[in-house]
């Protein structure tokens, strides 16, 4: 199971100091293939990935909860892309987000970058595999299927997998050409001065 500390919320996304340290255009790379790699590394594992989503997600949040193979969020775990509002794009969880969601609903999402759609929007669209109203139900939930899946064949469930991530793999070299363009992109004008406005809200 992946999960986030804390109560408020799941992933905030990348920090602007780190953001703004980079300047060159390998540092960007390596900073954005770290998403990449971990993806990827979801995408590869041979056991199913449930994520426990406790509050809102923000850009590469998202996209761990599309890499995720089961997802089991709280009501107020709402979604947002906001790369796109500091210069950028999300390049990278792209590919995750739109495999899970449509890509209609991905483009929404990247298109309105300052715009918060709730959980129920996501469950709506399959981010959200489950959507509770309390956390102890999602808790229990998330326990449930733990012990069923613990009890589940194995080999079954890694060939279900692979089925189920059919057509992704040429992703390992996708994701980092992906990293590629955001790093590129975070070192433009444009960029450095909307991550220092929102750095200052």
């Amino acid at each position: 199971m992946l999960r986030s500390s804390g109560e408020k919320a799941f992933c905030a996304g990348a920090s602007f100091e780190e953001l703004l340290a980079i300047d060159n255009a390998e540092k960007g790379l390596q900073f954005f293939s770290g998403f990449a790699h971990l993806i990827n590394a979801m995408r590869k594992c041979p056991k199913f990935i449930i994520v426990r989503i406790q509050g809102r997600c923000v850009g590469g949040g998202v996209g761990l909860a599309a890499a995720a193979d089961y997802a089991i969020a709280v009501e107020g775990a709402d979604v947002k892309l906001s790369e796109l509002a500091i210069g950028i794009g999300p390049f990278v969880v792209g590919p995750a987000v739109e495999r899970k969601i449509g890509l209609s609903a991905f483009t929404s999402l990247t298109i309105d970058a300052a715009m918060w759609r709730d959980a129920e929007w996501a469950r709506r669209r399959g981010l959200y595999a489950e959507l509770h109203g309390r956390v102890n139900e999602m808790d229990e939930s998330i326990q449930r299927l733990a012990m069923t899946l613990a009890h589940s064949n194995p080999e079954a469930m890694t060939l279900l997998k692979q089925n189920f991530w059919k057509g992704t793999e040429h992703w390992d070299q996708l994701l980092i050409e992906r990293a590629a363009i955001s790093g590129r992109l975070v070192l433009s004008e444009f960029s450095r001065n909307e991550i220092h406005k929102f750095r200052k809200k």
